[in-house]
């Protein structure tokens, strides 16, 4: 078996810094199996999260060579060899120990999400009637397994820590399965534009790019909800509707993009002493009364049409009578 190094972020809350293990490593093997041989081996105080090693409980997340991935699913062939694995906590969460990450910010801001909320049945038996398009379009969302990774990669929380105004995609995902779910009747876009910050994002798909169950969470679940938030708030088609029906299903509702806008009236102003100007302060087409005429070689005056001819042969001959002479 090849031997091959590990940087493993050792730390607390306070304090951390990078250690290098070197272990022997198989084909097929995975970095937390590297992980749990090295806890074997040299590190028996190692803290690290797993549970399923299967890549179904999201549990093993981490940051492998500056990439937030499962420990459980990155193979150690598909990094590359001439440099040590790079192994750190998720950089989005305050850190526990070691390889341990805090997350729990999330399960809070989960907890801020209307709950699921059914219509009244459309039989006196209690079922409902639902296309079978409707309920495969949230199919998709239901496939989270709540690593956290596109929490973790989003830029408003990675690098702005704004943990309590914008809820995070994983959490938009949740609400984009509840919203769009055939039989909920619950509405929770005033919250999204609000209270969850939905307008934080700004559509860079990292967390499409990292989810390790490949959802389309920009596609899919992001941009439908936003696209929700600009109906009821700033559309001015709908806002004027409401007006006019007097419905006001948001009386707060703010149109940032349609202020009026102010005409200045058109003012007769008296006629210019000026020579030149015109009674409207502009400029007239015509300045006769001080571009001097322009003339020919032989004196005569030519109209302001018609350009000044260079040369003798395109004048006209006339006798001293002013007729014209062949």
């Amino acid at each position: 078996m090849a031997e091959r190094g590990f940087e493993i972020w050792r730390g607390d809350r306070t304090t951390g810094a990078f250690v290098t293990y070197r272990t022997e490593v198989a084909p097929g093997m995975v970095v937390l199996d590297a992980v749990h041989r090295i806890q074997a081996e040299s590190a028996g105080d190692l803290a690290v999260r797993w549970n399923c090693k299967a890549g179904k409980c999201g549990s093993c997340s981490a940051e492998i060579n500056g990439k937030p991935r499962l420990m459980c699913m990155t193979r150690l062939s598909d990094l590359s060899a001439d440099s040590p694995v790079r192994i750190e906590p998720m950089r989005a969460f305050p850190p526990i120990r070691d390889l341990v990450a805090d997350v729990s910010s999330n399960f809070e801001a989960k907890k801020k999400i209307a709950p699921f909320t059914p219509r009244p049945a459309d039989e006196p038996d209690g079922t409902w009637r639902i296309a079978q398009a409707d309920v495969d379009r949230v199919q998709e969302f239901r496939k989270c397994i709540e690593c956290f990774l596109c929490q973790d990669v989003c830029h408003v929380l990675r690098e702005h820590g704004m943990h309590d105004r914008f809820v995070g995609p994983r959490v938009l995902v949740h609400v984009a399965a509840l919203e769009m779910h055939p039989l909920d009747a619950a509405d929770r876009v005033p919250a999204l534009r609000d209270e969850h910050g939905a307008g934080f994002c700004n559509i860079t798909k990292c967390c499409t790019k990292v989810c390790p169950e490949s959802i389309t969470i920009t596609d899919n679940a992001i941009i439908p909800l936003k696209e929700r938030v600009a109906d009821d708030f700033f559309d001015p088609i709908r806002w004027v509707a409401s007006k006019m029906s007097g419905e006001m299903k948001k009386p707060k509702a703010r149109l940032p993009c349609f202020h009026p806008i102010r005409i200045r009236p058109k003012i007769r102003r008296p006629p210019s002493s000026q020579p030149g100007r015109s009674g409207d302060g502009l400029r007239a087409e015509t300045t006769a009364s001080f571009e001097p005429r322009r003339r020919d070689r032989q004196g005569r005056a030519l109209p302001r049409s018609q350009p000044a001819r260079r040369g003798r042969e395109h004048l006209p001959r006339r006798d001293r009578r002013g007729h014209g002479v062949r």
